[in-house]
């Protein structure tokens, strides 16, 4: 069903606030996911506090447009959707989880990230970073390190005298 002059004025609106509002945003092709399949995934990405909307391509390319942001629009093909949150990791990443799993069926074709334009490579190596609490876990695990081998040496040297 065709939507109304309102109905597009509406739509813009929300994507232009989305761009302008989040940290960063994902532009998704999702040709050939199923309803289940993107009803299951909308669930997960809500739970995480990711949004996302599902847009004609000529209204998202129109708010990019107006955003003026530095860097070049990505090439949007497909169905087209965009995902975005307060974190700035956190949509990417998301949204490649759900990649990974319908293989195929979903994709990240670019996004922006700290208000500049990126292309699908940059985004995807930003859906590659680990979640906050796993990077705390590796820095507490390098600074650890050096110190349980000063332990260890010690306990062997008090092992040696006693």
């Amino acid at each position: 069903m065709a939507k109304t002059k309102q109905q597009k004025v509406e739509i813009l609106e929300k994507i232009k606030d989305a761009i302008a509002n989040a940290a960063s945003v994902v532009f998704v092709n999702f040709h050939g996911l199923g309803v289940s399949e993107a009803n299951n995934m909308r669930n997960a990405l809500k739970e995480e506090g990711i949004r996302y909307f599902v847009s004609k391509k000529t209204l998202i390319r129109r708010a990019l447009e107006d955003a003026k942001l530095p860097g070049d629009i990505p090439v949007l093909d497909g169905e087209l959707a965009i995902a975005w949150g307060d974190d700035s990791i956190a949509p990417a990443r998301g949204i490649n989880t759900f990649a990974t799993k319908y293989e195929g069926k979903l994709s990240i074709l670019g996004g922006i990230f700290e208000r500049r334009l990126i292309g699908k490579e940059e985004m995807l190596a930003i859906a590659s970073i680990p979640p906050l609490k796993t990077l705390y876990g590796q820095f507490v695990n390098i600074i650890n390190s050096p110190i349980q081998g000063f332990v260890m040496a010690l306990g062997q040297i008090a092992e040696q005298k006693s």
